[in-house]
């Protein structure tokens, strides 16, 4: 029986079966504290018994997460969570292996891991905290910092360019890609269970606010009176419509997105791109993710994409049992004095 089919025996968990007695070591306001309270609400419902979740970090202020979820873990070093999860997913493929990271743990020095378990797709999740900032080490500028940015370690704006993290995704063929905010809290309860039902890697992009040292990065995304014009909301089989008054759609003229008033009497809800998440092209959720670079243009929150196809643990598990069935098990023993053996006297 797989964890996903099994409960942990006697009552119903509830979110105080998912917190530990530890103190929480972020800074007050920090939103990660929401994405950890999000987490302990979901995970009850999630049908996986609570000894068969895995939290995986590497280092950075969101790598903190498995000391605050009351089931198994392990806090990495620095970059390397994907590559840890992939080993423990493959050893252990009935388990719920989940990663938390941030955009510079995962998208510098972890960079390479992250799109090599995208496109393996090993069946993890992945929960990356973007706040665009190095919080843990005061505030130094990200991979996901943009251009301009004038921090520590750039007192005169940083000349990079940034990781666009869905984009990156996109790129390797992320079975499930998503975005979600630290402030919209059903939200990103929805994201993380939908992730959750995915069978593949499922990468979600949580904006999340560092109050210290990047404080109202994303206001414009999360205050009542300017989200309704900034943000776009994707659901599947439904016109891209946002404004105050729903009075604004997006247009998509062959691959060419324009934003048009609907309230003029020009165009209407049937005029309007419809969103589907299960389109098998890359195309549309690519030019979704190029949105946060365009002016004019509603940051979109939801999934861009999700796909089907093999995951690598699922692979690997069975190439072992064809390979066990034809040949037999194997003899650790026979196979170290095999060939390419030699004495040394």
């Amino acid at each position: 029986m797989s964890a996903q089919e099994v409960k942990t025996e006697g009552a119903k968990l509830t979110v105080k079966d998912f917190q530990t007695p530890h103190d929480i070591r972020w800074c007050p306001g920090c939103g990660d504290y929401s994405i950890l309270a999000q987490m302990q609400r979901v995970s009850p419902d999630l049908n996986v018994a609570k000894e068969n979740f895995v939290w995986v970090s590497g280092i950075g202020c969101s790598s903190r997460f498995p000391y605050y979820m009351d089931t198994y873990g392990f806090h990495g070093i620095h970059g390397r969570a994907p590559a840890i999860a992939t080993g423990v997913k493959v050893a252990r493929p009935d388990l719920s292996v989940w990663v938390a990271t941030g955009d510079g743990d995962l998208l510098s020095i972890g960079g390479n891991h992250f799109i090599h378990a995208c496109r393996r797709n090993v069946d993890l999740k992945i929960l990356l905290f973007n706040n665009r900032i190095y919080g843990l080490t005061k505030g130094q500028f990200s991979p996901t910092s943009e251009k301009g940015k004038k921090t520590k370690s750039t007192p005169y704006g940083a000349i990079d360019h940034p990781f666009n993290p869905v984009a990156v995704a996109l790129g390797v063929d992320t079975t499930f890609i998503a975005r979600t905010m630290d402030r919209d809290a059903k939200h990103m309860q929805l994201m993380m269970n939908r992730a959750a039902a995915h069978k593949g890697t499922a990468l979600i992009e949580v904006y999340q606010n560092c109050n210290i040292f990047n404080d109202g990065a994303y206001e414009h995304l999360t205050e009542k009176d300017q989200k309704p014009d900034t943000t776009v909301f994707l659901e599947h089989g439904k016109p891209l419509i946002f404004g105050k008054n729903k009075d604004k759609g997006i247009r998509l003229n062959g691959f060419t997105p324009a934003v048009v008033d609907l309230s003029s009497g020009q165009f209407t809800a049937d005029d309007c791109w419809v969103h589907d998440e299960f389109d098998k092209s890359p195309v549309r959720a690519t030019i979704l993710s190029h949105f946060t670079e365009m002016e004019d243009f509603p940051v979109p929150f939801g999934i861009f994409r999700q796909t089907t196809k093999n995951t690598y643990d699922g692979d690997v598990q069975q190439q072992i049992d064809d390979i066990t069935k034809s040949q037999g098990k194997g003899d650790l023993m026979k196979l170290f004095t095999s060939a390419n053996t030699w004495e040394v006297k």
